[in-house]
């Protein structure tokens, strides 16, 4: 599910901010990218993005700034400046260059410039970064659920839409058996023509008809189904719930195509097609749900 969060703290002498942005997927997919100030504890920042975000493709983005008040000046190491010098004139006599050299050149060069007070040094901890970063997932924990409880109040509207279709299926499915039953036997009398007809067989004929039929059994089903899903949209437990609404779907939609393959009624049809149709537009919501 889509998501941000942000949070700031000090590392040492830093002023760090965090961002996290999250877009479904199937996997726990990361992006990181830290100031090189921090770039050594990449490995514990994925570990904590990995156990506070199940799945998605998590983008971090870290800003490192020190504090105006901590800021050292910056100084030349005139000794690794002039070796720098003497070499690249070296270079140039030897190749047949102008010995001519630019001082902003120089001072870009490694270690030339450095700051007082031992800059070079690693500032902060692992912890302080990681502690940032924990604010910044639960931040964007909050507005991941914000998303989810939008997201699950569409599925219930739908889920009533579903419901409010097979209540119609239950409503006709006695009444077409008792249709099916009268057009049998008025079917059986045609055929006879005024001939004796065993009432016995017909009452057996009558009974396998019923069973064949007969879509009490898938209904009860798909209604366990319904209210399985909707306890998982609402129970307000942690845990991942897209994939048990996927596979609640996938027995959803079997025990709508067994209605389907019995119902040879109009209304009935009718309305296992709409049935259908919206599991499949749940199916398409649900993959967004963690």
């Amino acid at each position: 599910m889509t998501g941000f969060g942000a949070a700031e703290g000090r590392v040492g002498t830093l002023r760090v901010s965090v961002e996290l942005r999250t877009v479904n997927h199937r996997f726990f997919n990361p992006s990181i990218k830290l100031p090189s100030s921090l770039g050594r504890w990449e490995g514990e920042v994925r570990e904590l993005l990995r156990q506070r975000v199940a799945r998605g493709h998590v983008t971090l983005f870290a800003r490192a700034d020190r504090d105006p008040e901590t800021r050292t000046a910056a100084v030349v190491d005139e000794e690794r400046f002039a070796g720098y010098v003497t070499q690249l004139r070296a270079l140039a006599d030897r190749h047949g260059l102008d010995r001519t050299i630019d001082v902003a050149t120089v001072l870009r060069l490694p270690d030339v410039l450095r700051t007082e007070g031992g800059a070079d040094e690693p500032e902060g901890t692992a912890p302080e970064l990681l502690a940032i970063v924990e604010q910044a997932t639960t931040a964007l924990d909050a507005t991941r659920r914000e998303e989810g409880a939008r997201v699950a109040s569409v599925l219930l509207d739908r889920i009533a839409t579903l419901e409010a279709a097979y209540a119609r299926i239950a409503e006709r499915a006695p009444a077409r058996l008792a249709e099916q039953r009268e057009r049998l036997r008025t079917n059986v009398r045609e055929l006879a023509a005024g001939i004796a007809v065993d009432e016995q067989r017909v009452a057996q004929e009558l009974a396998i008809l019923a069973d064949r039929l007969d879509v009490s059994e898938e209904i009860d089903r798909f209604r366990m189904h319904v209210a399985a899903f909707r306890a998982a949209l609402t129970d307000g437990t942690a845990e991942p719930v897209g994939k048990r609404l996927g596979f609640l779907l996938q027995e959803m939609l079997r025990e709508a195509n067994t209605t389907g393959s019995k119902a040879n009624d109009a209304p009935m049809l009718h309305d296992v097609v709409l049935v259908k149709e919206e599991l499949e537009r749940v199916r398409e919501q649900v993959e967004n749900v963690e």
